[in-house]
């Protein structure tokens, strides 16, 4: 910790100019080499060291995220106040970044209930199911799990859809790790490969998307990349998983039917993420717009269903159920990366890709995001606003995605799926196949250097 802190004060008089100086007329103040910003940066760093520890502290991540988003503005409101500087454009700030978190903030949560409504319907109970009464061999099951968390993930999401099919994984085998590791891990890949060339397929793609880097198009230009670099992973890992099938008795397990309007909540799902699409891109609304009318259409039909049936849905009963502590993880963790914006932090990312190149720093971000949280990274370089074209930041989108494979806890998916399969997808049986999801990564690259930059098909 006196590490982190040393490490952190002499970054900020490394690299920082005057303090106090003003940035733009607009009223913008470089704070790096202030009492405030290096107290800011020095907060940020113990916070995100309490976040990365979860497990040491037994602290969920949201509650540090929390404080350091929302203290280190109050912070510099303070500093703001004793120095009696006018608190116009950090009021601004205060705005741009309460937009821009709402926008994304209303987004999940509708998606997460929408999720939640067809958990509690037997959606995926169903799916999981006819997946484990087939009496296919484990090499089957392997392929079957990663196509379906590839195709499912861009529609839901890459955390949902890696518990819900890690979940068929134990149900399948409790025990057999090389039947487990290599399935957890195609799960996880697949997943994050999925979610990067969707817009809402990751809280990453999401925020660029809801920052205008690249049209629903862009987006899906990613699917060769996505597909062949997921695809090359999962072949090198089939190469480990056991012959055979796995024993399953069809009487002892229980057969659960959709619940009464289970595939009209499905049907509405899919509607309300082409309505979020569609005012976007035709309305230029925030995403969220066209969520919260999808969500008012499935009120609606949840009243309707009521007076029909005697097992109706109770939409707030399904909200209660929603991940609030991921949604106020992101609120924090946006909050003081605005922070670090704010105080002039952020620059420095602009001046490393102007000496590395944005090629370079965009691949380097898919090995950062392996080791620290993608969100705060995607957000840090979203702020920075390097100079980048539509092929660069679908390419940054693609790394910061797909990267967080390279890790077991490199992603949300990763993380899920380790305390599903406690135990036996752990750090080291990940570790030993990363290999084979680095070449996935490079091959990812690959393809969309021949697409976007030599082909220009996007």
């Amino acid at each position: 910790m006196k590490l982190l802190g040393i490490l952190a004060i002499l970054f900020a008089n490394l690299f920082a100019s005057e303090g106090g100086h003003v940035a733009e007329a607009s009223g913008a103040v470089d704070l790096t080499s202030s009492w405030v910003g290096i107290a800011s940066l020095v907060i940020f760093v113990v916070g995100y060291y309490v976040i990365a520890a979860e497990e040491k502290f037994h602290m969920n991540k949201a509650k540090p995220a929390l404080f350091i988003g929302t203290f280190m503005f109050m912070f510099i409101g303070f500093y703001y106040a004793i120095n009696g500087m006018k608190m116009d454009y950090l009021h601004e700030e205060l705005g741009r970044l309460i937009l821009e978190i709402s926008e994304i903030f209303f987004f999940l949560f509708v998606a997460m209930t929408y999720i939640e409504t067809m958990i509690e319907r037997n959606v995926f109970e169903v799916l999981k199911y006819k997946l484990i009464s087939k009496g296919y061999t484990y090499k089957k099951i392997y392929w079957i799990t990663g196509l379906l968390a590839f195709f499912i993930s861009p529609v839901a999401d890459n955390l949902t859809t890696a518990l819900i099919l890690s979940t068929v994984l134990v149900t399948i085998d409790r025990t057999h790790k090389e039947f487990l590791v290599p399935g957890a891990i195609n799960i996880v890949v697949a997943a994050n490969a999925g979610g990067a060339w969707s817009p809402f397929g990751d809280i990453t793609t999401l925020m660029a998307w809801a920052a205008e880097k690249g049209t629903v198009i862009d987006f899906l230009a990613l699917f060769p990349a996505a597909i062949v670099g997921w695809w090359l992973t999962a072949f090198l890992l089939s190469k480990v998983v056991p012959e055979g099938e796995p024993h399953f008795d069809i009487h002892t397990t229980e057969k659960l039917e959709l619940k009464p309007g289970a595939k009209t909540v499905i049907y509405l799902g899919v509607f309300t993420i082409v309505s979020a699409v569609l005012a976007h891109q035709f309305f230029h609304f925030p995403a969220m717009w066209g969520m919260m009318f999808g969500l008012s259409l499935l009120k609606t039909y949840t009243y309707r269903l009521k007076k029909r049936c005697d097992n109706p849905i109770n939409v707030y009963v399904n909200m209660e159920k929603v991940e609030h502590d991921t949604l106020f993880f992101f609120f924090g963790i946006l909050s003081a990366v605005g922070a670090l914006h704010f105080l002039g932090y952020l620059e420095y990312v602009v001046k490393l890709y102007d000496i590395i190149g944005n090629t370079s720093g965009n691949i380097g971000v898919g090995f950062l995001s392996a080791i620290v949280d993608n969100v705060p990274v995607m957000s840090a370089i979203l702020k920075a606003n390097p100079q980048m074209d539509d092929a660069q930041w679908m390419l940054v989108t693609m790394t910061a995605g797909i990267g967080g494979s390279l890790i077991s806890f490199g992603s949300a998916a990763g993380v899920g799926v380790m305390g599903k399969i406690r135990g036996i997808y752990t750090f080291n049986s990940h570790i030993k196949y990363a290999w084979t999801i680095l070449a996935g990564y490079i091959v990812s690259i690959i393809i969309w250097y021949v697409q976007f930059e030599i082909l220009g098909i996007y």
